[in-house]
């Protein structure tokens, strides 16, 4: 079989919509800049090139490496010189940003076709649509407050499940220091530490961390409320061990998957790269809902997402289409999603087959958490606040996890100080 055909069979299930495309237009094509340059992310994008060419586009991506600041510096470079890219990764206040400068082309009509505004997740629509018209097209949907934990570890150390409340997770980090385990695998990156954080303060206040958090609320990050959570996590940062300076979050996952750690806190992106190491759920690790104080199913959101800006050349616009139809069909949602480790942004689609157990439970935990109104979107990966506030705020809780003398008071104040000399 010529490698035409083996295309053609390999891409036999894709929607006749997106295959007839190709016949509709001359040679719709597309440059995606992204920050997906390594790991798991650059498989799952691969995903998307393969399914987009298949369908009769013509891919090219351009990948920055590093910290979504090196994106948006290229963004940024590009836009001024007149030459914006087609379609740019982007998510939280950065599409609402973009948007508000005039430059970023909507795609009403096929969203309208496709009914996108009744199958996408509720808390996503208003950050798809900062203004009511499309502009983006959501391609997953990351929980942030995953709490992992090793099963080998929590045997050993007499942890007979995982903690729900943080009244529990301190006495299960007491027995599995006591039984000379890591209690909390971590890595050194201000995400790292933010992501954490964002666990700590949610499950301890839900209203502090949507006032302070999503809103930038100066009294609410001066709060007592915050002053706890910084107390808290001071008892956490004790509990990591001294080696986390230069360890990336990978590593930190594998201490945990191999039961060298207790637990680790980061988003469903772990289960690609557990997923890989063929460590097992239930045998291996252990996945459930960061502790909370407050008694209630609680997800925070994190989503990926495609912008597309306005361009002048015929190829490019039609790409535009084609691009966000290929993201928005369940066929790529599955695939790009069972690859990533998190869930579709579509909530029509099913997970019984091809998905992790972990992605089956995050999928209802969102579920439970919309109807328990308890549903936020993540400050650490920048779904809230403007880019200059997180910023702020990231700098304050690295400071603090790498400052063993200081006070959670002091945290609280400097933090709030720092916002406030934002606005």
């Amino acid at each position: 079989m010529n490698q035409r055909n083996v295309a053609r069979s390999m891409w036999a299930w894709l929607p006749v919509g997106l295959l007839a495309a190709s016949t509709a237009w001359a040679e719709p094509k597309t440059n995606l800049l992204h920050q997906w340059s390594e790991g798991s992310d650059a498989a799952a994008i691969a995903k998307l090139g393969e399914m987009y060419t298949a369908a009769g586009g013509k891919w090219e991506q351009t990948p920055i490496s590093g910290h979504t600041a090196n994106t948006l510096a290229k963004l940024r470079a590009d836009v001024v010189s007149g030459n914006a890219p087609p379609a740019v990764q982007l998510k939280g206040p950065e599409i609402a940003e973009w948007n508000d400068t005039g430059k970023t082309a909507n795609v009403d009509a096929l969203a309208k076709a496709e009914g996108w505004d009744k199958v996408v997740a509720p808390e996503l629509l208003a950050v798809m649509k900062p203004k009511g018209s499309w502009v983006a097209a959501p391609m997953n949907i990351h929980r942030v407050n995953w709490m992992w934990g090793s099963k080998k570890a929590m045997d050993k150390a007499g942890v007979a499940s995982m903690p729900k409340t943080w009244a529990e997770f301190n006495a299960a980090c007491e027995k599995l220091v006591k039984a000379g385990l890591i209690c909390i695998a971590h890595g050194s990156a201000d995400w790292t530490d933010a992501t954490t954080f964002d666990s700590v303060v949610y499950g301890i206040d839900l209203d502090l961390y949507r006032k302070a958090f999503v809103q930038a609320d100066l009294g609410a990050l001066r709060s007592e409320g915050m002053v706890k959570a910084f107390e808290q996590y001071r008892k956490m940062i004790k509990w990591m061990d001294p080696g986390i300076a230069g360890r990336s979050w990978d590593t930190a996952l594998n201490m945990m998957a191999t039961g060298k750690a207790g637990f680790f806190f980061m988003g469903d992106w772990s289960i690609g790269t557990l997923n890989a190491g063929k460590f097992t759920e239930g045998t291996d690790y252990l996945c459930t809902q960061s502790p909370v104080d407050w008694g209630k199913p609680g997800y925070i959101l994190n989503a990926d997402s495609v912008v597309f800006f306005q361009q002048k050349n015929k190829d490019y616009i039609d790409g535009q289409q084609l691009l966000a139809k290929t993201i928005m069909s369940p066929q790529f949602q599955t695939i790009f999603n069972q690859a990533k480790g998190s869930i579709p942004a579509r909530m029509d689609v099913d997970l019984s087959k091809g998905f992790n157990p972990c992605q089956q439970k995050s999928q209802k935990d969102l579920q439970d958490s919309i109807k328990a109104g308890t549903l936020v979107r993540s400050m650490a990966h920048n779904m809230t606040v403007l880019q200059k506030y997180r910023g702020a705020m990231m700098e304050v809780i690295t400071e603090f996890v790498n400052t063993p003398g200081m006070s959670a008071k002091d945290a609280a104040k400097q933090m709030a100080d720092a916002v406030q000399a934002q606005k």
